[in-house]
């Protein structure tokens, strides 16, 4: 029997506040279940604080205690603590106050390797070469100092003057100055010109809240100047902020294109298009990509490969396609968590698997190495269930990096990738710093074709260099003698001359850049 039309509002009404109540109580008890797991920590925190025998800093703890829990999530959700969180935000803020030197501590002082161009203590007369004796009444030299301890002596408020004490070994001679501390930019386009007529370089470090305004900048400028191809280095970048990656995408890809969809865990699907504002969408595009090449990154190139807008050239990328959030906990550290995970615009997720979250997690070179894929395309290892397609029909790969769309092997021979690994680490700086220091007059006064002559005249340097690194506790294989010189020769150009001019040596030597030019149209 049909319950009659005068009483269904009634029921109606029932109906809803039944619902209500039962959503009240199922909330409450979720909200229990949630509350009493704090509780329990809490206690056990207030228990140890109050009764362990033991003096301990709980502290400690709760840090070992967040750490723990976030190992059972992916590899991706960290925590950064208080002082790690410092040099975290100027990386990713794109700069600091400070004095403006490039410095390492040899032989227990702070040697300036070179102050920062029209930087504070540029501006001050700090040469490189100069020793920092003291901040103020803090004596600098002699002493083991943690880098946190030394930067907060010469890091300070925007203004604020600081009073150093200088050697400047070239003319023997010590003396004060005073540094007015002011904004240092953490550049993370390293550099941008032409490589000939026609082809503009720009190398991307890590995508922080400036890179786009520095990639535009430096785009706009190689555009003036006749560009019409672009090689991105994305070689080594381990990402950042994916805003930053979208805008740049933008700039490259015309209106209408996805550049990327991110999905969260209630599974709804936010999808990023190109807008109409691109400063770059016809000319040849290449995007140099290399094992260590994460995150934003693989979200620029894969937003390049599957709109077949450019040509991807290098080695198969790291394969992160995870979003995390970074989450303030109140007392100066922070929770990095994955709140959700992206895909290519052929849908592709290219998000390795991660059973295991340690160290081989994210040391893919030994991996791959292993495996023979730094040398062999045909050892990268794809799944055909994880099969997309570009957008003009092209056979593309998910599951673990942006496959190339052309393959260029580690510079190395089998048996010398240490040594390759050792001229690209800092070791050749500080090697360079020690040479050059020996008799900076003399190396001051060399143009490029003198020091160049200088480096490759004789093996003088080589076998110094060979004395150092194995005074370091390193072996290496030599063979490659005209490599290793010109990495040297590189360092000491950059270090007495300018950056410009390093990446102008090095990229002559460079497989993947001179790939580029040969496929030139």
């Amino acid at each position: 029997m049909k319950p009659n039309k005068i009483y269904f509002p009634l029921f109606l009404s029932a109906a809803v506040a039944l619902g209500l109540l039962l959503g009240s109580k199922l909330s409450t008890f979720s909200d229990y279940q949630s509350n009493n797991k704090k509780a329990k920590l809490n206690r056990l925190i207030d228990l140890i604080d109050r009764d362990y025998v033991d003096d301990i800093n709980t502290d400690s703890i709760v840090d070992l205690t967040v750490n723990k829990i976030l190992e059972n999530l992916d590899p991706h959700s960290v925590y950064i603590d208080p002082k790690e969180m410092v040099a975290v935000n100027e990386s990713m803020r794109g700069d600091f106050v400070g004095i403006g030197v490039n410095f390492y501590m040899y032989h227990d002082t702070v040697a300036v390797i070179k102050p920062v161009k029209e930087g504070p203590s540029e501006k001050a007369g700090i040469k490189a070469g100069d020793r920092i004796l003291a901040a103020g009444d803090y004596t600098l030299y002699g002493k083991n100092l943690p880098n946190d301890s030394l930067f907060g002596k010469l890091k300070g408020p925007e203004g604020s003057a600081v009073n150093l004490t200088i050697y400047r070994k070239t003319e023997k001679k010590e003396f004060k100055v005073k540094v007015l501390r002011d904004i240092i930019p953490l550049k993370s386009v390293d550099i941008s010109f032409m490589t000939d007529n026609l082809t503009g370089y720009i190398k991307i470090n890590r995508f922080s809240e400036t890179t786009y305004r520095e990639f535009h900048n430096a785009l706009l400028k190689l555009k003036a100047q006749g560009m019409t191809r672009l090689m991105i280095d994305l070689r080594g970048n381990g990402g950042g902020y994916l805003e930053m990656a979208v805008a740049i995408a933008d700039d490259l890809l015309p209106k209408g294109d996805v550049i990327v969809k991110v999905k969260n865990k209630k599974g709804k699907v936010d999808t990023t298009f190109a807008t109409e504002k691109g400063e770059f969408e016809t000319g040849e595009l290449y995007i140099l990509i290399d094992e260590n090449s994460a995150s934003a990154s693989e979200i620029l190139a894969g937003a390049i490969q599957d709109n077949d807008r450019g040509t991807i050239v290098g080695r198969r990328s790291f394969g992160k396609g995870l979003v995390q959030r970074e989450m303030p906990l109140g007392d100066g550290s922070a929770v990095r968590l994955t709140v959700a995970r992206y895909y290519t615009p052929s849908g592709r997720s290219i998000q390795k698997p991660y059973g295991d979250k340690g160290e081989g997690y994210f040391n893919e070179f030994e991996k791959r190495f292993a495996n023979g894929e730094l040398y062999e395309a045909d050892s990268i290892k794809v799944a055909d269930s994880l099969k997309y397609r570009t957008k003009e029909g092209r056979t593309v790969y998910g599951g673990g990096g942006i496959i190339p769309d052309v393959f260029v092997p580690f510079e190395a021979n089998h048996g010398e990738e240490a040594t390759i690994m050792v001229m690209q680490s800092g070791l050749v700086n500080y090697f360079a710093f020690e040479q050059i220091d020996k008799s900076r007059n003399y190396f001051d006064q060399l143009n490029l074709t003198e020091l160049k002559e200088e480096i490759f005249s004789d093996e003088k340097y080589l076998d110094e260099f060979k004395k150092y690194i194995s005074g370091s506790g390193i072996l290496l294989s030599f063979h490659q003698k005209d490599k290793i010189l010109t990495y040297l020769y590189a360092e000491f150009v950059r270090q007495l001359k300018t950056d410009l001019d390093y990446y102008k040596i090095l990229l002559q030597q460079d497989n993947m850049a001179q790939k580029v030019l040969s496929l030139e149209k």
